[in-house]
């Protein structure tokens, strides 16, 4: 049973933004962040939330939030990876870029690059690309997932292993504390794990709350990455295994040389 009416109150907002900020949350209702925050450690240890940076999401489980909870949750964050992935995405590239609100922010950046050729499973890239008219747009083939633009199935898989491409741009819907990129929907995983094989080069693009969440299929280990584009330090062990694998971490607001390892 829940201590007070304000922690009923921050999960009822949860359940219908799928998050909330400490700094937003203190504001409403007139207490310190310091409350706030043994609010949300009370509740996550309830396991009603799920901590992230910053604030608290409803945990994962075997279903992912909707399309537009997503796309709305840290846009600032993601506008800032899609930035710094898009500039390591060079005037004549080949690309690979899958399903996910992350990668979306990837394809807004790409306005002024030349002679890409951009292959994609979704249908929101392919519109947001389609405005460069230096960029060729393939799209896939296959089953279309009307709750994002997503586009999956068989037919997307042999489509996808036509190509050889230079980067493959992919989202995770969870980062497990050894490194493994999880997501929610096995036909979707099968895609990314499609575009891994066959890109030379693999970008992550994930913002720092796929850390604290998880999910229950599996896409690939750590160490298949060439580069990771997120908005904080990720965990220690994270870290340590870029470092390992000479894996670039390229943080938002942290620039780095292109191609220095973390």
């Amino acid at each position: 049973m829940l201590t007070s009416v304000r922690q009923q109150q921050i999960l009822e907002i949860a359940r219908e933004s799928g998050h909330v900020v400490v700094e937003t949350l203190a504001e409403r209702f007139g207490v310190s962040p310091q409350t706030i925050r043994r609010d949300l450690n009370e509740l996550c240890d309830r396991s009603l939330l799920a901590r992230t940076h910053g604030g608290a999401m409803l945990p994962s489980g075997v279903v992912n939030v909707g399309y537009d909870t997503r796309r709305d949750f840290m846009y600032a964050e993601k506008e800032a990876i899609g930035r710094i992935c898009a500039e390591h995405i060079p005037d004549g590239s080949s690309i690979f870029i899958n399903i996910g609100t992350t990668t979306e922010a990837v394809a807004r950046n790409l306005m002024r690059q030349r002679n890409l050729m951009a292959i994609t499973n979704n249908v929101n890239v392919a519109t947001t690309l389609a405005a460069n008219p230096s960029c060729e747009v393939v799209v896939a083939g296959g089953v279309l997932r009307r709750s994002d633009g997503g586009i999956i199935g068989e037919a997307t898989i042999d489509f996808i292993r036509q190509f050889r491409v230079d980067i493959g741009v992919i989202g995770a819907s969870a980062i497990d504390a050894d490194g493994t990129l999880l997501d929610f929907d096995y036909r979707e995983v099968r895609v990314a794990q499609a575009i891994i094989e066959n890109a030379r080069r693999v970008f992550l693009v994930a913002d720092a709350s796929k850390f604290d969440r998880t999910a229950p299929v599996r896409i690939c280990p750590f160490t298949n990455l060439s580069a990771l584009f997120t908005n904080a330090q990720p965990p220690e062990a994270i870290m340590a295994m870029a470092r390992e694998n000479g894996i670039t971490i390229e943080i938002a607001g942290e620039p780095r040389p292109a191609g220095e390892a973390a």
